[in-house]
């Protein structure tokens, strides 16, 4: 049996999706997530990126292949337990409005029994990891909260239990663009900190050229390629990759062009 600390915190091999009724939504995705990596998966919506992260974390169950965390296959653990492991970050945020924000970055910990002092401490500490003062802000409802605030709030729950795996479901899609462009730069010091491995799902290209440690460009189900950011750009395999990579390049131009 693979020891737990050698090799890839994620692997997925040959994992596929057909829903009933016989529609394909993922097919033959592998890849492997090495400790402190970010992947980002890549695409138009409806490609598949999101149905991924749902079967990592068994909210939706693969039809074939594999996927492993840290050498187990996620089919051998509890899916309860597999998802109180594995952070998870959304669009949406959502944040339990009957809770205080400090309840909110402790339901895990609270799940998992930990006592009333070491949830305190934890939630502190996550707190002022996301900026966000923990005697300013611990006793607000969500509802007191900026959008931006709400967002580090989640993303400080979805750490809350030391998750070896956090998946990222477009967290910064539905913000502004300095807090955007603040929170995306702030994750990624924390990525780096923590040596967090991440699997993120957007459509936006500029945020997985500045993000991604390796891109997936996944079309109609596929990976049609994987790389490095700078490996997409000057090398796209596919008309389809090169249009992606494309519209960056094209909007760097016309900038430079507003500057002289």
């Amino acid at each position: 049996m693979q020891n737990q600390n050698d090799g890839p915190v994620l692997r997925l091999k040959g994992v596929a999706k057909t829903f009933p009724g016989g529609a394909r939504a993922v097919h033959d995705v592998s890849f492997d997530a090495a400790p402190g990596e970010l992947i980002v998966l890549l695409g138009e919506s409806g490609c598949g990126k999101t149905t991924i992260l749902k079967m990592i974390n068994r909210l939706v169950e693969m039809s074939e292949g594999i996927i492993e965390i840290k050498g187990r296959h996620v089919r051998s653990m509890d899916a309860v337990e597999l998802r109180r492991s594995i952070g998870y970050v959304f669009q949406a945020i959502g944040l339990f409005p009957h809770m205080t924000v400090a309840e909110n970055v402790g339901i895990i910990p609270i799940l998992l029994g930990w006592s009333a002092d070491k949830i305190g401490a934890r939630v502190a500490e996550l707190l002022e990891m996301v900026r966000l003062d923990p005697a300013k802000y611990k006793d607000r409802a969500p509802t007191e909260l900026s959008g931006g605030q709400q967002q580090r709030v989640g993303f400080a729950r979805a750490l809350a239990a030391s998750p070896s795996v956090m998946l990222l479901d477009e967290p910064f899609g539905a913000l502004d663009p300095i807090t955007r462009d603040a929170l995306q730069r702030e994750f990624k010091e924390i990525q780096h900190r923590l040596n967090l491995t991440g699997v993120l799902v957007t459509h936006d290209m500029t945020e997985a050229l500045l993000m991604a440690d390796r891109i997936l460009v996944m079309k109609a189900g596929e990976v049609v390629q994987s790389g490095t950011p700078q490996e997409l750009i000057t090398s796209p395999a596919t008309p389809y990759v090169s249009d992606l990579m494309d519209m960056p390049k094209r909007q760097m131009r016309q900038l430079k062009s507003l500057t002289g």
